[in-house]
């Protein structure tokens, strides 16, 4: 039994963040109820792309433009705990199942809402995509080398960060307080809102005067001691001594403890020489054998890995961070909880709203 189990959850069916959000809460023991739409009729149904982020859920099909079927869907909303939706602004509101009437019918709901730019605001119905948020919200400009085009991991900063992990807090806040007050919510979870929050920790060193707006000059994004290095079997080592106590045990390592370049850590002058010559060190030996040099200690050393080399690494094997499934590699479920542990979360399942209405009609007995 998971620790949200009881909880009931409808997901409208959506890309990237909402998914996401609903594969959350499904890893976590609520029960989520993907609303699909049905294939057209003579047509096969589309490779299933979102299988992992699907897992866990049970979906039921049905047409949003179908009096009847939203007559089903709001049967379902009044005795669900939250809603997850990642349509375009105004769209809910067009078919008839948006905040105002479903919190009416349902006073407790969490009503979660995901879009790029938020509900509001002179780009609210704009289209866009994780780069274009988290470029506005400045969290892609201290990503990749200065004087190049910033680079950032598709998805991650904007789509999962700012969109659904932030989505996912909004809902467990909301449901919380419905517990204690009987009163719903709206949430609206914005991507640029989300990536700009993110953010701060970088805004709490800039007010510290250690971010400039120049990038290549702050702690995280231009000294020798925080970046990525290629091997000479042309893979990748990360190395993150920030620390003075880790940054000589680095040195000490590496054999560059009596090297004067290397004398003051701070030095921004001195990065680039010293990058540099960290460069040709590490270009001189494979990845492995700099794993058996700096793997494991506080040099605050990794390999940069590929999923399937990540899903062999014996770290994250001992710790079953990922699994596969139908030759499918899947990360588990996170965060983890002691009393509660997650069994490796089941596949999608199809279903009817007649059959979760009659179960979720007798929980609520």
């Amino acid at each position: 039994m998971g620790i949200l189990s009881g909880v009931k959850i409808i997901e409208m069916e959506g890309i990237g963040p909402g998914p996401f959000c609903g594969m959350q809460l499904a890893d976590m023991g609520a029960e989520v109820i993907l609303i699909q739409r049905p294939s057209p009729e003579g047509t096969k149904a589309p490779p299933n792309d979102a299988a992992v982020l699907n897992r866990g859920k049970k979906i039921i099909q049905l047409n949003l433009k179908d009096p009847n079927h939203q007559s089903q869907v709001m049967d379902l909303i009044r005795h669900a705990d939250g809603l997850i939706e990642g349509m375009r602004p105004g769209v809910m509101e067009r078919l008839g199942l948006g905040p105002d009437i479903c919190l009416k019918e349902n006073p407790k709901l969490a009503y979660g809402r995901v879009t790029g730019w938020g509900q509001s605001g002179p780009l609210a119905h704009a289209a866009g995509h994780d780069i274009n948020y988290i470029a506005l919200s400045s969290a892609l400009w201290y990503s990749g080398r200065p004087g190049d085009a910033p680079v950032t991991p598709p998805t991650l900063i904007g789509d999962i960060g700012g969109g659904a992990l932030h989505l996912t807090i909004g809902m467990l806040a909301a449901i919380f307080n419905a517990h204690r007050t009987g009163k719903g919510e709206v949430i609206d979870a914005a991507m640029v809102d989300g990536s700009a929050n993110m953010m701060n920790l970088l805004f709490s060193s800039r007010a510290g005067g250690r971010l400039s707006n120049e990038r290549g000059k702050s702690l995280l994004d231009g000294p020798h001691w925080y970046d990525s290095y290629r091997c000479s079997d042309n893979k990748f080592i990360t190395i993150g001594a920030l620390e003075p106590k880790f940054y000589q045990l680095l040195l000490d390592k590496l054999g560059l403890s009596a090297d004067q370049d290397f004398a003051d850590q701070l030095d921004s002058s001195k990065w680039p020489v010293q990058k540099a010559t960290l460069s040709r060190l590490f270009s001189h030996q494979p990845q492995a054998y700099w794993c058996d040099l700096l793997e494991g200690s506080d040099a605050c050393f990794s390999p940069v890995l590929n999923p399937d080399e990540a899903a062999q690494h014996p770290h994250n094997m001992a710790r079953e961070v990922f699994l596969n499934r139908n030759n499918n590699l899947e990360a588990n479920a996170a965060p983890r909880f002691l009393n509660h542990p997650c069994e490796p979360p089941a596949n999608a399942q199809m279903s009817t709203s007649a059959d979760v209405l009659a179960e979720w009609s007798q929980s609520d007995k």
